[in-house]
């Protein structure tokens, strides 16, 4: 059984997945890294010790589960999970991107919702645990060719305030809102306009170091305390 503290980071492939994935196993845990592009996930492994590759999509529901089941059978516990994976396919409503809606639906939702269900198991039966939900700047707030984005970022605070509140006091909840954060999400925007929309944007855009240090300070406070959200931007992102 590893000694280490054992934490699940999905979307760990890049940005802030990679971030925080790296200063967990830095500050002491065992990470299990997930994502679908594993050779990013063994070249993350190769620089930063403690990190485990997984392969994961966290839209299929038995995988996650699956996964969940055998980090607690080879580890013997879960003590975190960080549940990161999402997308950003910017578009205004009439450009009727209705696919790409369905995918960011699908990651951000539903793949939030199968972390939940397969990590609320292993907490109860520990009777520990800390969840930690990447939400946005967009769960507070909507703005042009954002809409399904946010709504999927407002549905995921949501979820996760839910949960705390649900929760027994043993297992901590926390939101995590990055504002404007250095990562590969806008080159996923294929709607032009939002594309473009999107260079001024995220002109001053701060490392994902920094809300690896967010999730850090959450993960790592004193039992007793239950840092509920954390709202981490560029100070010109007002």
């Amino acid at each position: 059984m590893n000694s280490r503290p054992i934490a699940l980071v999905t979307g760990a492939s890049s940005g802030i997945g990679r971030a925080v994935a790296a200063r967990l196993a830095r500050d002491g845990h065992h990470v299990i890294a997930a994502a679908r592009r594993t050779d990013r996930l063994e070249a993350l492994a190769a620089e930063v010790e403690h990190v485990e590759p997984r392969a994961l999509d966290v839209v299929d529901r038995d995988a996650v589960r699956a996964l969940v089941e055998d980090v607690v059978a080879v580890h013997g516990r879960l003590d975190v999970v960080v549940a990161n994976a999402g997308v950003m396919p910017l578009s205004r409503l009439d450009a009727g991107l209705v696919e790409e809606w369905d995918r960011t639906i699908d990651v951000n939702v539903r793949g939030l919702l199968h972390c939940i269900a397969a990590a609320q198991p292993v907490f109860a039966r520990q009777g520990r645990g800390h969840f930690v939900t990447t939400a946005s700047t967009g769960a507070h707030e909507v703005v042009p060719a954002a809409a399904v984005y946010c709504g999927t970022k407002y549905a995921a605070r949501a979820i996760t305030e839910g949960l705390r509140l649900e929760s027994p006091p043993e297992v901590r909840v926390t939101t995590i809102c990055p504002g404007v954060v250095e990562s590969e999400l806008a080159s996923t925007i294929t709607d032009p306009d939002a594309r473009a929309g999107m260079v001024e944007y995220r002109r001053h855009a701060i490392p994902p170091e920094a809300i690896g240090d967010a999730v850090a300070y959450a993960v790592g406070a004193d039992p007793a305390v239950d840092v509920n959200e954390i709202v981490v931007r560029p100070v010109h992102q007002r």
